[in-house]
């Protein structure tokens, strides 16, 4: 008897289906069109394109402009591209204007689809970002659509990394720009770096299409954009306590799976202890839980992770002598990454390789916080649905599955599980003999580059030729790929089933006229097109007679998602194929996971060696733990972006206002206010409101002036006269302060001190908001003990966050104050030598390949910094030394030799009382 769940989704259709239909209409509309928009001339089509941006600007919607703008897109990628685009393809266009993520199965031309809204969305003039997960993607799908907007009169760019300014900058001022989620990322952190407006990439979030959408906002969600500075080497203390780790006991550490987590016992604790002090280490005397061991335990805790939470070959693998980190989801390698918080470097301390420099936070989002920047967002994936409720909580993106082509043919069959894994490998191998012997191609996924070495040394045992798709050979995917569909082939793929290419039946004629143009360039490329394509299509057929495509996984991921992606890469726009899971108790997600009936019933069965049960209830049950996995993982997900948020919305405060000083012509007001606030709290903080004359502190507000405002004032003889009151004090400091900075005024000129004051607080805004990312971090770590005392950690974090935020502006008035009471102009020796110390970091900062810093201008303690672009003589300034200690022995300002090693936090050598990093070590 049928549901009546079953019933009314028989009578009124699925929700989705009903949103799909709700469109139906627009789609004919559209094709009303084709006729009247194919009968204009390649110029007509630009026309339209031009009448279409004045009728917007005129102020219709982009709505009402939809048929019309698609209808000319379509014509435009007939005549560039020889596609016409099909009804269901102007469907998922549709959704993804409407700000919705388009689930289109592999192979339903997703790049194609792209260009309708990307197309329709750029008439406003704002820009449209198309978002793909890696630079080769983003290089090829702009190198094709650009044909199609060339046709409209529309400018297409690609934004890829190490690309020259001008280059980039360009591409963001196309309509259409094509970029990785990394670089558009990056680029607006480095844009919030700039001190000039002009040196400004980005113009704006105005809309962007996501493709795999999954990946990048569900997959990526938790890995935070970082740039970074170096920090004090401390790779040796790395070393010596990896030495240490193999001696410890089962007993002396508790692993989680299922949480990813891992702890040192009571026994554990006292264990290292000892081995910390017998390797010297650990001090006598000191415990690790005394505040002093706080760095040892920080590496002893990511020394135990390394080794027994990272495996080599799984989460990372070693190329030419580095750490290169796999992207669990894919099987990618993700160049350029870093564990964060020092793992990293117990990772290649594990591995025994040099151990690359510490860094500390410079800037940092995450791609969570960054894609809701924009005013719409739409995304492109093959597999969504399972994710939908997550994708609507934190994006506000509806998931629409949008119908194929034609009907899906491949039969997915049920799970198969064997007791053992070594049975199921067994399994496995007679399987693709099977396969093999009639033709047909097998894709075999896996869940790590050592399972899948493993399997491919089972196949070479077997005499059966096969290709091994993983991170180890990245640079040959695409080959791999467009050879996976072809009579006989064998692809083993670790995560990553040719994300961006499709496996087509028979093989790729594009890829194989490419390969055969290169082995052989005087080949006439018409004549052996004509023969690959029949040589192809002549494949095609035995393929089809052999049942097509079969994706035959070795063991269940943790997410649904990347099981069905995996299954998508056959039955491609209705190609026949088939599917199924072979699993093992032992497999990672049943050991942790799995149903302990499931045990049960395969015991009750007494199944003999090497046979598997096949089950609904098997798939039911397994889908239950992916679905706890998934519900698991999202609420980590959940937990972080609420954490992040706290700084997200500090971020932003920082970022619109480094933005408006940017954009100011004159900032003497706001550096007025900043003093003269400066002074407001220095006499409340001396002379108490309320508070009788014996009870100020006239001797430390003397002292406090001196340092923040440069005075020297008779305030002890101020207060002994009769009448004096806070009021009194303040406006006579006011008075003061005034007349010393408009003096100042007076020997750089108006319009250079104009200039000062905006590089000056650009500077130490940038410098205040590192330090406060860094504090912040270490409030993080700190806050999660406070559940152990029943308070909510989330809510000790904001409240405790806005109250450093509260202190850092504070910070950042008495620091702009202060810096701006010393400044004074340059003799003609001082610019000269300021000159050489500029050209010799911008020397250096290219060669280390480091991310450039602003220069400080002025800087406290000495040495000065020119403002962007250098200066002309006098109107440079420099900062005079604060009230200082005494200078390290020997120390010459012009000579680094004699400045000694001092870390980037060791005070500074000249004696200024200063940090080294804010005084010489800002240009050493």
């Amino acid at each position: 008897m049928l549901g009546l769940g079953t019933v009314s989704r028989k009578i009124f259709g699925t929700a989705n289906d009903r949103k799909v239909k709700t469109v139906r209409p627009l789609v004919a509309k559209i094709n009303a069109l084709e006729d009247e928009i194919a009968a204009l001339d390649d110029a007509g089509l630009v026309a339209k394109t031009a009448e279409l941006k004045e009728r917007y600007q005129k102020g219709e919607s982009l709505d009402s402009l939809l048929p019309e703008a698609f209808a000319n897109c379509r014509e435009a990628a007939k005549r560039a591209l020889g596609l016409r685009a099909f009804d269901v393809q102007l469907i998922g266009g549709i959704f993804l204007h409407q700000g919705n993520i388009a689930e289109m199965k592999t192979g339903e031309g997703k790049t194609l689809v792209a260009t309708f809204p990307a197309y329709l969305n750029a008439l406003s003039g704002e820009g449209v970002h198309v978002v793909t997960v890696n630079d080769y993607l983003a290089r090829r799908d702009a190198g094709w659509m650009s044909k199609v907007f060339t046709k409209l009169g529309m400018t297409t760019g690609v934004v890829v990394p190490h690309q020259p300014d001008e280059e980039k900058r360009a591409a963001y001022q196309a309509d259409i720009t094509y970029a990785t989620n990394n670089e558009l990322g990056f680029d607006y952190l480095r844009d919030n770096m700039k001190t000039d407006l002009g040196q400004m990439m980005q113009r704006g979030h105005n809309f962007a299409i996501v493709d795999e959408v999954d990946s990048i906002l569900i997959d990526e969600a938790r890995t935070p954009l970082i740039i970074s500075g170096p920090m004090a080497d401390r790779g040796n203390l790395y070393v010596r306590v990896d030495a240490l780790i193999p001696s410890l006991l089962d007993e002396d550490f508790t692993l989680d799976e299922k949480a990813r987590t891992i702890t040192y016992t009571d026994e554990g604790n006292e264990h290292i202890e000892q081995l910390l002090r017998e390797a010297e280490i650990l001090p006598e005397g000191q415990s690790l839980y005394d505040p002093e061991s706080t760095t040892i335990v920080h590496h002893v805790n990511q020394a135990l992770r390394a080794h027994k939470m990272l495996h080599k070959d799984q989460h990372y693998i070693v190329r030419d002598g580095k750490i290169v980190l796999i992207d669990e989801f894919t099987g990618r390698m993700m160049l350029g990454r870093q564990l964060s918080e020092g793992l990293h470097q117990a990772v290649e301390a594990k591995e025994g390789l040099q151990i690359q420099p510490e860094t500390v936070t410079m800037a940092s989002i995450t791609f969570q916080n960054y894609f809701r920047m924009y005013k719409k967002l739409g995304g492109m994936t093959g597999t969504a649905s399972t994710e939908a409720e997550e994708f609507k909580e934190i994006y506000n993106l509806g998931v629409v599955e949008i119908p194929t082509n034609r009907p899906i043919a491949r039969l997915d069959e049920h799970d198969q599980v064997y007791r053992t894994a070594r049975e199921k490998f067994e399994g496995i191998l007679e399987e693709i003999k099977q396969a093999n012997a009639k033709g047909q191609p097998v894709l075999v996924g896996t869940t790590s580059i050592e399972k899948s070495e493993e399997l491919a040394q089972m196949l070479t045992k077997a005499g059966i030729k096969h290709n091994v798709l993983n991170a180890r050979q990245h640079e040959r995917e695409a080959h791999i790929v467009a050879e996976a569909g072809r009579v006989g082939a064998v692809t083993i793929a670790t995560n990553m089933a040719g994300r961006g290419t499709d496996i087509q039946l028979g093989g790729n004629v594009e890829m194989q006229v490419q390969d055969a143009l290169e082995a052989d360039p005087n080949a006439d490329p018409v004549a052996l097109r004509a023969r690959i394509e029949a040589s192809v299509a002549d494949e095609k057929q035995k393929v089809l007679d052999a049942g097509g495509l079969y994706v035959l996984a070795t063991e269940r991921h943790e997410s649904r998602r990347i099981d069905n992606q995996l299954r998508g890469r056959s039955g491609r726009q209705g190609d026949p194929g088939r599917s199924v899971f072979f699993l093992s108790l032992e497999d990672d997600l049943m050991r942790i996971f799995g149903s302990e009936r499931l045990e049960k019933v395969l015991s009750t069965l007494g199944m003999k060696e090497g046979e598997s049960i096949v089950h609904p209830w098997v798939n039911k049950s397994l889908e239950k733990a992916q679905g706890k996995v998934e519900a698991r993982n999202f609420d980590i997900r959940k937990t972080l972006l609420k954490f992040d948020n706290v700084m997200n919305d500090q971020r932003r405060v920082i970022f619109e206002q480094r933005l408006e000083i940017l954009e100011a012509d004159e900032l003497e007001e706001t550096a007025t206010d900043m003093r003269h606030a400066v002074i407001d709290e220095t006499v409340a903080e001396y002379m108490p409101k309320g508070s009788y004359a014996d009870q100020w502190d006239t001797e430390g507000l003397a002292a406090s002036i001196k340092d923040r405002l440069n005075l020297d004032l008779p305030v002890a003889e101020w207060a002994a006269e009769d009448g004096v009151d806070q009021e009194v004090m303040r406006e006579r400091i006011l008075e003061a302060s005034d007349k010393l900075m408009a003096d100042k005024e007076a020997a750089f000129s108006a319009e250079t001190m104009r200039m000062i004051e905006k590089q000056l607080l650009l500077n130490v805004i940038d410098t205040k908001w590192r330090e406060h990312i860094v504090t912040l971090d270490h409030l993080r770590s700190a806050v999660n003990f406070r559940g152990l005392a029943q308070r909510d950690p989330l809510n000790e974090y904001k409240s405790e966050a806005f109250v450093l935020f509260e202190h850092m502006l504070a910070a950042l008035r008495e620091d702009v104050t202060r810096q701006l009471s010393r400044i004074r102009p340059l003799s003609p020796e001082e610019q000269a030598q300021m000159q050489q110390q500029m050209a010799l970091q911008t020397a250096a900062a290219r060669d280390d390949g480091r991310l450039e810093t602003p220069m400080a201008l002025p800087r406290i303690g000495g040495g000065a910094a020119a403002p962007a672009g250098g200066a002309a003589a006098g109107a440079t300034a420099l900062a005079e030394p604060a009230p200082a200690g005494t200078p390290r022995e020997g120390f010459d300002e012009n000579d680094q030799a004699t400045w000694g090693n001092p870390g980037r936090n060791d005070p500074c050598p000249c004696g200024s009382g200063k940090k080294f990093k804010h005084c010489h070590g800002a240009l050493a």
